[in-house]
């Protein structure tokens, strides 16, 4: 049976803290000045002893301490925690952060409401690699077929598909700077050449937002074959000239088939 994933997978670890001891102002400060904190956990020498949102500090004196705004009772999460458990927590308190901590009440972590939709989101993709390695294995049985998650590089794909949406390219990019997407599908068919064979099997849209935001790596399951074999996707790439993803066409004239379907249904 497959494991749920744990919050000490998806958490972040390096985590901003306040002491009980600082200013209002200082922690005014450090809210304004920070890319997307709304509050801080509040730690003595690393032990959680409670959480100041931005909330709390409205209508306190410039001078008070933390220690006198910042919620005391608060939630908190162990790293073994299924991240489903950890959602539920999240969702019927309605905090948009979960402190992460152990036997010791010390923190090593934070897990957010994005880190909760990233867990889900991930979780799509080993369907979709399963399913294609076992297809992949019916095609070429005498090959061996491996599977890893490792980092790619974007200029090393060469592409499948030979469009993709301009509308679906900014939902991409928008789960790219929020950390949301999921993992890229290639099958590596290199085998025992010299010359890198990888084609990118899912994540057309993905690719091209990312290249587009000057990102040239990206994480993604691959599947690597012993032997290199005559791949029906490689042919596919051919017959379209598609050598690198440079050459996928970006539709603007138009929105993706099943948007328009949507829209004819009402």
């Amino acid at each position: 049976m497959e494991s749920k994933p744990q919050v000490s997978e998806y958490m972040t670890q390096e985590v901003s803290t306040v002491s009980p001891d600082d200013s209002v102002d200082e922690v005014s400060r450090r809210i304004i000045e920070s890319e997307g904190h709304n509050g801080f956990p509040v730690c003595q020498k690393r032990a959680v002893v409670g959480f100041v949102s931005a909330r709390d500090l409205l209508g306190a004196a410039g001078q008070t301490p933390i220690s006198s705004v910042m919620s005391d009772d608060i939630l908190v999460a162990d790293p073994e925690m299924s991240v489903t458990d950890a959602a539920r927590v999240i969702l019927r308190s309605g905090i948009r952060k979960l402190p992460v901590v152990d036997e010791a009440g010390q923190l090593v972590g934070i897990l957010s409401n994005t880190d909760v939709v990233r867990s889900q989101i991930e979780r799509v993709t080993p369907e979709k690699v399963g399913k294609l390695r076992r297809s992949l294995g019916s095609i070429h049985d005498s090959v061996e077929l491996t599977e890893e998650r490792r980092t790619v590089r974007l200029a090393a794909l060469t592409p499948t598909q030979e469009r993709v949406y301009a509308d679906e390219l900014a939902g991409r990019r928008y789960e790219l700077e929020r950390g949301l997407a999921e993992p890229l599908v290639v099958i590596d068919n290199t085998g025992s050449g010299e010359v890198p064979e990888l084609y990118l099997a899912d994540g057309h849209h993905r690719v091209l937002a990312a290249d587009s935001m000057g990102i040239d790596e990206m994480d993604a399951y691959v599947i690597s074959l012993s032997e290199s074999v005559e791949l029906g996707m490689a042919a596919t790439a051919a017959e379209h000239g598609l050598q690198r993803i440079d050459d996928i066409e970006i539709v603007d004239y138009g929105r993706h088939p099943l948007v328009e379907t949507t829209e004819k249904l009402q």
